[in-house]
């Protein structure tokens, strides 16, 4: 499926919940989970259960095209099976690690002994599921697993190469210069730190920053990236602030 048109329909369905439900708004932007599994009956009902759980998923059905999957979306989850073609789970987590974008990962796989689990935890997985498996169990790790990463969102200080920003008193530095951001500013600067390494597009933006009341249509995000851009990054030489053309903005060394 084409990404624009699938982000288009995403829009719509949360467009609908809204309507439905005015404090639907005020939620997270849905969570992405990229799911890597050459059965297409496993596939299909690990993706069923995650989508009625309120997940953004999107499948891959050997390791090769989950990598290529991975770089274009930046899940916020892998789960992963590990034996397959081309590209096994165990050298896929290898690869995601060695991506300098940490992702939770769990690993499916009908191997189970101690070893078996302990060179899956050690490739890179944070979890380990041996099949068969119960999907209620897997939905609760991946909750988990996800309540682990806005834990560690939400610090109070981050850093990307020499770039600071307190969330607390919100200040910003970068090469312990201070770097006077406007309120709408540092909310788009707040936003993409606490996801860096991860691609975000114009819609999760608009609706994380100024919410769903804006038309999508507008140019509001490119002007502010632009902004943003001219402050943190074209005074130094090392630049930060990305355009991943067709996708969205990423912050990322």
């Amino acid at each position: 499926m084409n990404l624009t048109f699938r982000y288009i329909e995403i829009w719509k369905i949360r467009h609908r919940r809204e309507q439905k439900d005015p404090s639907a708004r005020y939620h997270s932007v849905m969570q992405k989970i990229l799911i890597v599994e050459d059965d297409p009956h496993i596939a299909a009902l690990i993706n069923r259960a995650l989508q009625e759980s309120g997940y953004e998923t999107y499948v891959a059905f050997d390791g090769k095209m989950g990598m290529e999957l991975f770089h274009t979306l930046r899940p916020q989850l892998v789960i992963t099976d590990l034996v397959m073609p081309h590209v096994g789970g165990h050298e896929l987590c290898q690869q995601i690690r060695n991506e300098k974008y940490y992702v939770p990962i769990i690993m499916l796989t009908a191997l189970s002994s101690t070893d078996d689990v302990v060179q899956g935890l050690d490739s890179g997985a944070d979890d380990y599921m041996a099949k068969p498996f119960r999907v209620p169990e897997l939905l609760a790790r991946v909750r988990a697993l996800l309540r682990r990463v806005e834990v560690a969102e939400h610090l109070q200080v981050s850093t990307l190469a020499d770039l600071t920003i307190d969330f607390d008193t919100k200040t910003v530095c970068r090469n312990n210069e201070p770097i006077k951001l406007t309120p709408t500013e540092f909310r788009l600067l707040e936003y993409l730190m606490r996801h860096k390494g991860r691609i975000k597009t114009r819609m999760d933006i608009l609706e994380a920053v100024w919410g769903l009341g804006f038309d999508p249509g507008t140019n509001v995000v490119d002007v502010y990236i632009n902004y943003l851009r001219n402050k943190i990054d074209k005074p130094f030489e090392q630049k930060l602030l990305h355009t991943q053309f067709g996708l969205g903005f990423v912050l990322k060394e």
